[in-house]
């Protein structure tokens, strides 16, 4: 075993022991799997605080610096924290609202060709700010947290058409309604950040947003998995006409939210457990993209984070004990690297039976 691996098992090991003695009171992760982040960090991290897709162009992007940062903050790593920080304020904040361009390309002249948001990105970045600045006591980054906050609130949240007593979020501030549509992103929802950053910011429609969308992703999973993208219409929801409608890479971050939300039988996370249960196999690759209705798999993955995403939902349906989360392997690509991290933090934090055993 390479001594990556060793470490890794090790961590997950010591947390998985520390979270049976108390499973009311979740481990610290700076203390007990500190090896699997500083793996983390040697693979997807720059000098500079730049968090790096090597797949997507080498790019660096608002949901990749939120991720590094949330990860940062429950690791304890002020260090990285404040370098993922400053690099994202120098290179994405650029907008005159406070939200972040979302993508930095290195190889271009005009490194940010485009200013657009997006949704998720600011949501994850605002709620790392908010959870960094009340472990350390920074008033600054609580600050910007709130502003953020306040800024998707006013840019990113729409009236649904099907029903103007409910409300939709945007995946950006342009470019997301035609003809009376809405595009909506399913896995731009991240309920518990929602919420903690209402409280904080006193945007009651951002709170309301979280709530309207679990109930819309109910909806959904009602006829089958989450699609990537969908139109909501005056009709209701339809899989997206522009954009890719499969369960593909970005819904799989939809049952991952939600549990850690606390949703556990949401129907969602049910839908995608029982497509779990189907699909995967040990020592085969896991399914990564699959047609919403039917369930066929269309493309699947050997990456560890994946696996680790299957493991986590599946626990949470059950409840335990131990989810079958792998141990972390850092040269995976930055995303499934890093949804195996949040797996491992939702567990931590929200499930403490799944944590692996």
């Amino acid at each position: 075993m390479k001594r990556r691996h060793l470490m890794a098992a090790m961590a997950a090991t010591m947390l998985a022991g520390r979270a049976r003695a108390s499973l009311n009171e979740p481990a610290d992760l700076a203390e007990a799997a500190v090896s699997v982040w500083q793996a983390w960090k040697e693979v997807h991290l720059t000098p500079d605080g730049r968090v790096v897709d090597v797949l997507q162009q080498e790019a660096s992007h608002s949901e990749g610096q939120g991720y590094g940062m949330v990860l940062a903050s429950a690791f304890d790593d002020r260090d990285a924290f404040s370098r993922m920080f400053d690099w994202a304020e120098l290179n994405l904040a650029r907008r005159a609202d406070g939200l972040l361009s979302w993508r930095w390309l290195p190889h271009l002249s005009d490194q940010v060709p485009d200013l657009n948001n997006a949704s998720d990105g600011d949501l994850f970045y605002a709620w790392a700010l908010l959870r960094g600045g009340r472990r350390w006591d920074d008033a600054g980054y609580m600050s910007r947290a709130v502003g953020i906050a306040r800024a998707l609130t006013e840019t990113c949240i729409v009236r649904d058409p099907s029903d103007p007593d409910r409300l939709l979020l945007l995946p950006a501030a342009a470019g997301f309604v035609h003809d009376g549509a809405v595009t909506v992103n399913p896995s731009y929802y991240m309920p518990l950040a929602m919420r903690e950053l209402a409280d904080a910011a006193g945007a009651d429609s951002l709170s309301r947003c979280a709530r309207d969308g679990e109930e819309l992703l109910a909806r959904i999973a009602s006829d089958g998995l989450v699609p990537d993208w969908i139109d909501v219409s005056a009709d209701g929801w339809a899989p997206s006409v522009r954009l890719d409608s499969n369960t593909g890479y970005e819904a799989l971050r939809v049952p991952l939210f939600l549990a850690w939300s606390g949703a556990v039988s949401h129907q969602a996370v049910l839908q995608a457990a029982r497509a779990y249960d189907r699909t995967v196999r040990p020592g085969q690759p896991v399914p990564t993209v699959l047609e919403p209705v039917s369930g066929v798999v269309l493309e699947t993955s050997p990456d560890d984070g994946y696996r680790a995403l299957a493991g986590l939902v599946r626990c949470a349906r059950d409840g335990g004990p131990g989810a079958e989360i792998p141990p972390f392997n850092p040269h995976q690509p930055y995303y499934p690297a890093t949804l195996h991290l949040l797996a491992l933090l939702a567990a931590n934090k929200v499930l403490p039976e799944c944590v692996p055993i």
